[in-house]
């Protein structure tokens, strides 16, 4: 059974439903997905349906209703909703229309008026609503009945005079029916619009800043967003988008009958939100209104095709609107319930017995009391300190779960200070050649901090993996370093899946979702080296300046990794089973290496690891602090060469000191402890140790 279990969850991906279901593409892919079934369907009922003649003209309808969608988008992602489009929409005909045919002005002058008459529309929903914060609903819907009223008393004086003009301007012709490249020019204006509106809402702050308000106006208020001023400039554009579809329209029929724009808004309603924008407020984007609108025009222009009457063609687009609007809340209600149970996939995962940790059982991991007595340094005045370092004037650093990196001052380390505030959570660090200090932020990346106390981001992504449907680029939890000869720094990134706070889940899955990676300052590249690791975590560079030793947490092993020499790329096990989980790694001063034991393993977490199905449960049913951890109350380091063999352990049974290191740090005859889960940091005085060894100074060949 356990042979089945292992082959299953080795060839089925459970966790890919959950990451794809996670991701903001899938809202895009949804509608584009029903556009494709609905265009297949009516290619197959009807026939010539996509026919050149019937897709340009196809074309020219998309891109004048596409334009109003644009508009209505905009307004909804920023919170609001426009129901006087279809009315505007007729105002604006009529304007382009009076001002051709009565007027007789240039066609570029017809463009600019109409332009400006539609933004000006726009201009009074939006001084309503966003100045005089009116309800967009009502607010809108009043202005609905104005507009329409408004259109039928004028054209009841000009639709005469209108339709008995006949203007011949070429380039009005052209923008009626013209086409670039077979291209009706509607589409390709809306092309060119469509692109700019894609950049401005992703790549700009504007765009940014409509999103915010969306989401939550009163933190965008707290945020220093001007939140009037900008819902009211989203109502002007929607008037103007509304205006820019109207000339087209104009261009193309020349009419101005009582039926131009009437129920208009349902179709872009509809088209909005079938497009997955939703009516929240908060989300959208070009693509899901451009999937959106082919769609209610394909819908429109099948059921007319197929001579079913306009009040049913009317019913059906409602009966979209409503199960649309129905999918969207419910779906943004459950949505994030839905995907936790689904996101989270622990796989089976097989430890060997671990050795034995007994007193009187002679082993390497032999319990002892050795770090019992340690002197504590800054207890009480420095949280988390996950990783410490010294510098070559023996002043002692250590991150802080506040952001801070901290600084003792040598030599009784009594004083301490703020050496640089980051922001995040500073994990491992490492001293570069010029002293720059390097270290890794819990969910920013890789930053460094300058002699002079600068802090500056080095890098915060990576190459993304082209199997991967988690966007994987972005650095989540970037954890401990070291640095080669050449410069190169290697780091380790715990989990691709999950956020710096989250690093317990990627713990329960087991699934290998860590990386290494490599930064080259000379270059300013990085790059991935390794992938599929389970938590990688410790990083220090072997004594032959041509490799890498690496912690797997949850491997409960130490592997090395080749990046230069006659072995590049090649992988070898130099610990395959400890008896806890180990961390940071680091150089001691006989040649050897010293290793933190996080935490230790016991029977009923090494039988977890193989029930996936008891895990997932556990993360469905139970709290995160209920869940089962290794135990973490008893801090062990351990000494071991580069053939794999641990040469001497040191424990605190009592749990009272240190129990949980993370990291230590051998400098001048002392072991220097820290650990993410304490209040301090342990110095520990070493036997037969060398009093002059200092890490990076060796490394640089100062010693």
């Amino acid at each position: 059974m356990e042979a089945l279990a292992r082959l299953r969850y080795r060839l089925w991906p459970d966790h890919l439903l959950g990451e794809i279901l996670s991701k903001r593409w899938t809202e895009t892919a949804i509608p584009v997905i029903v556009l494709i079934a609905v265009a297949i369907a009516l290619g197959r009922a009807i026939d010539g349906f996509f026919s050149i003649v019937s897709l340009a003209d196809q074309a020219r309808q998309a891109g004048e209703i596409g334009f109003v969608v644009l508009g209505m988008a905009l307004v909804v992602i920023v919170g609001g909703i426009d129901l006087s489009v279809g009315s505007m929409f007729a105002l604006c005909d009529f304007c382009a229309l009076f001002c051709l045919d009565i007027l007789n002005l240039p066609v570029a002058a017809v463009f600019v008026i109409t332009l400006l008459f539609g933004a000006t529309l726009g201009a009074i929903n939006g001084f309503l609503i966003g100045y005089l914060r009116l309800r967009a609903f009502i607010t809108t819907l009043i202005t609905l009945i104005i507009y329409r009223s408004a259109y039928d008393l004028l054209i009841q004086d000009y639709s005469n005079r209108i339709a008995a003009s006949f203007p011949d301007f070429p380039s009005w012709n052209f923008v009626g029916g013209g086409e670039l490249f077979g291209v009706p020019s509607v589409a390709l204006v809306y092309i060119v619009i469509a692109v700019f509106g894609h950049v401005f809402l992703t790549r700009l702050r504007p765009g940014w800043h409509i999103t915010a308000i969306g989401g939550s106006r009163r933190s965008a208020y707290n945020s220093g967003i001007a939140v009037r001023r900008t819902i009211a400039l989203c109502y002007v554009a929607s008037g103007a988008l509304t205006a820019l579809g109207a000339v087209f329209f104009a261009a193309r029929l020349g009419t101005v009958g009582g039926d131009v724009g009437v129920g208009l808004e349902v179709t872009v309603l509809t088209a909005t939100v079938l497009g997955g924008i939703s009516l929240g407020g908060g989300k959208g984007s070009v693509a899901k209104a451009l999937a959106g609108t082919l769609i209610v025009l394909l819908v429109t222009n099948g059921l007319t095709t197929l001579s079913v009457r306009g009040g049913f063609n009317r019913m059906a687009l409602a009966s979209i609107l409503l199960v649309a609007a129905i999918i969207d809340i419910r779906w943004l209600k459950n949505r994030t319930r839905i995907i936790s149970k689904v996101y989270v996939s622990p796989t089976y995962h097989y430890l060997p017995p671990p050795p034995s940790t007994e007193i009187g059982g002679g082993g390497p991991f032999e319990q002892n009391d050795k770090l019992r007595d340690v002197t504590l340094i800054g207890l009480g005045r420095i949280e988390a300190p996950e990783d410490v370092i010294l510098d070559r004037h023996d002043n002692l650093y250590a991150g802080s779960r506040h952001g801070d990196i901290m600084r003792f001052l040598a030599p009784d380390y009594e004083k301490m200070e703020v050496y640089a505030h980051i922001g995040g959570q500073p994990l491992g660090m490492a001293f570069d050649r010029q002293d720059n200090l390097y270290c890794c932020i819990g969910g920013m990346g890789l930053y460094r901090i300058t002699p002079d106390r600068k802090v500056e981001k080095a890098t915060d992504e990576t190459n993304r993996s082209i199997y991967s449907v988690n966007d994987d680029s972005r650095l989540r939890l970037a954890d401990d370093l070291d640095i080669a000869p050449d410069g190169r720094i290697f780091f380790s990134e715990a989990t691709v899946r999950y956020e710096m706070h989250e690093w317990p889940v990627d713990g329960l899955e087991a699934r290998g979702n860590g990386r290494i990676v490599c930064y080259d300052p000379n270059r300013n590249t990085t790059r991935t080296v390794l992938r599929g690791l389970k938590f990688p975590n410790g990083v220090c560079v072997a004594s032959d300046g041509q490799s890498i030793l690496f912690a797997e947490t949850f491997g409960a092993s130490i592997n090395r990794y080749w990046f230069d020499g006659p072995r590049t790329g090649e992988v070898e096990v130099v610990i395959d089973n400890l008896p806890g989980y180990p961390d940071n790694i680091n150089l001691a001063s006989d040649g050897n290496y010293w290793l933190a034991l996080v935490g230790m393993r016991s029977p009923v977490i090494d039988l977890a690891w193989r029930m996936a199905g008891f895990r997932r449960r556990m993360a469905k049913r139970l709290p995160l602090d209920e869940w089962l951890f290794p135990n973490i109350n008893t801090g062990c380091v351990v000494k071991f060469n580069e053939k794999g063999e641990v040469l001497e352990s040191f424990w605190d049974l009592a749990g009272a000191n240190h129990p949980m290191i993370t990291s230590m740090r051998e400098h001048r005859g002392y072991l220097y402890l820290g650990g993410i889960s304490n209040n301090r940091i342990g110095r520990y005085k070493l036997e037969n140790a060398d009093p002059n060894f200092v890490q990076y100074d060796k490394r640089w060949g100062r010693a």
